[in-house]
């Protein structure tokens, strides 16, 4: 299938504009490896160009806009997208290889979070009262919730569009501006999305900007003066950097970073849904997803059978064009990222791990970027594959005896996204979800998520939260506010404390 060349440019100020520089960056199909498209490696002066128009609107006429108006606009927002979702997912898996028929259901669910962000903003600007005693009850004092002003945000390539909804629609609620830096490997979305807002709904100039570029694009934006507040997604490595560059500034910061989730598997589960769930949980999305189950621990009881059951699938899973609908898993994102998993493969065996499937490149397919899911066996929880984040589809299989080992094994790492559990012993479900240091955990399912429930990570996996009211509360500032009704003033030297 033909694909149709696409050339952009940046996105400032409420409309397309050349890059002050000349380099451009090419988009390739991970599947054959075609290059579709172009877009400017932004330059720092791009990104001053951004910033500058996110101020100048956040101090204008969008400082100005009522909770209502922007309610409006973010229900707006969700119609462009239900329009869309069909194009916006076709390039989304053009970018990163992605299958469709997993980027289509994930395009037509983006409305929901819009329209859910555009029902709580309103309550932004509610505040409410708090009942101070001071001077004979003549003093009344009130919290109100105030924007940052300019956000800077900086998005993956494995979901470009879900996650970059999860900082944009919260940060509008809240009443920001937002300037957006997509990864280098999938900018074309995020350009057709500022192009389709521009053009169907009444966003304002200057409200979302888009500068694509490489690392040091997300350098300029992350270390930025006239930034707020910063949201990113990505590696722990880069998010230490990011956070790092926030804090000459002392903007806020909001940090989605990796995981190493465990997925739980006690001997009384039903093991053909355990099953489901682990293959959903590391090969689903070629496993290139932050919260991948890709430690896989079995009770030593049923580890054989459930080894020999989940090879037997992973054997079945049929890899090729991601936009065909029979196919159930695409290439790896990149050359580079396939490198790193292929790495990581070959780390596992030389430490002593068991490739018991996979880990080669099939030679049925184009490009060089695929990559069989894989199963490694005989896995020390101490093995670098065990400890590190792969993002690819490596499930590494850890035996245990018991309850305390399986939960002292889930929480022996640095990361703390996610987990899951897999037991028809709700008791002992209660028990591992209590113990378990990690943002969500999944009790028999795997990879579920909402726009109305917080999701972010303990640990190394992060800061903050994204979803839920608890998303909408990283977009604004608490103001305390005071009247004396009584119209004299104590003691200068004395602090009044209620």
């Amino acid at each position: 299938m033909a694909i149709e060349h696409v050339e952009y440019d940046l996105f400032v100020d409420g409309g397309f504009r050349e890059s002050t520089g000349d380099d451009r960056i090419d988009v390739e199909f991970p599947y054959n490896g075609e290059v579709w498209a172009a877009v400017p490696d932004g330059t720092p002066e791009d990104v001053d160009d951004a910033v500058a128009a996110a101020r100048a609107a956040f101090e204008g006429e969008w400082g100005d806009t009522s909770p209502a108006d922007r309610r409006a606009l973010l229900e707006s927002i969700a119609d462009v997208v239900e329009a869309h979702a069909g194009e916006l997912a076709e390039l989304e898996t053009l970018q990163n290889g992605k299958l469709l028929r997993e980027m289509e259901p994930q395009l037509r669910g983006l409305p929901e979070w819009y329209r859910y962000y555009a029902g709580l903003a309103e309550e932004v600007g509610e505040g409410r009262t708090v009942p101070v005693e001071n001077k004979d009850g003549q003093m009344f004092n009130y919290v109100r919730k105030e924007p940052y002003g300019v956000v800077g945000a900086i998005t993956p390539w494995n979901s470009p569009l879900l996650l970059t909804t999860w900082k944009l629609a919260p940060a509008l609620a809240a009443g920001n501006t937002f300037v957006h830096k997509p990864s280098e490997q999938t900018p074309v979305s995020a350009l057709r999305f500022a192009e389709l807002l521009s053009e169907h709904t009444d966003l304002l100039d200057g409200v979302y900007n888009v500068v694509p570029g490489a690392g040091g694009t997300g350098a300029a934006l992350s270390g930025h003066g006239d930034v707020d507040k910063l949201a990113f997604t990505g590696s722990t490595a880069t998010g230490r950097k990011v956070a790092a560059a926030a804090g000459e500034n002392l903007a806020a910061v909001s940090l989605e970073l990796g995981g190493k989730s465990p997925n739980v598997v006690f001997p009384d589960a039903d093991l053909a849904d355990a099953i489901n769930g682990v293959m959903k949980g590391v090969f689903a999305a070629t496993g290139q997803t932050c919260l991948a189950g890709s430690r896989v621990l079995v009770h030593e009881s049923v580890h054989d059978e459930f080894v020999d059951r989940l090879v037997d699938r992973a054997r079945d899973i049929e890899l090729g064009d991601p936009r065909d609908p029979s196919t159930e898993m695409g290439p790896v994102a990149f050359r580079g990222q396939w490198e790193t998993v292929r790495g990581y493969v070959e780390s596992g065996t030389e430490e002593g791990a068991r490739l018991e499937f996979g880990g080669e490149m099939p030679d049925d397919q184009p490009g060089d970027c695929f990559i069989q899911p894989t199963v490694l066996v005989e896995v020390d929880s101490g093995m670098t594959v065990a400890q590190e984040e792969i993002f690819g589809p490596v499930a590494s299989v850890i035996p245990f005896a018991d309850e305390e080992e399986a939960i002292d094994l889930a929480n022996d790492v640095d990361y703390g996204l996610a987990a899951g559990v897999w037991t028809a012993d709700m008791d002992r479900a209660r028990r591992f979800v209590e113990s378990v240091r990690a943002g969500t955990v999944w009790v028999n399912e795997y990879r579920v998520v909402a726009p109305n429930s917080p999701f972010g990570g303990y640990k190394d996996s992060g800061l903050g939260r994204e979803n839920g009211r608890e998303g909408l509360e990283e977009y604004y500032q608490t103001k305390s506010v005071w009247y004396d009704h009584a119209g004299e003033v104590g003691d200068p030297f004395a602090l009044d404390v209620d």
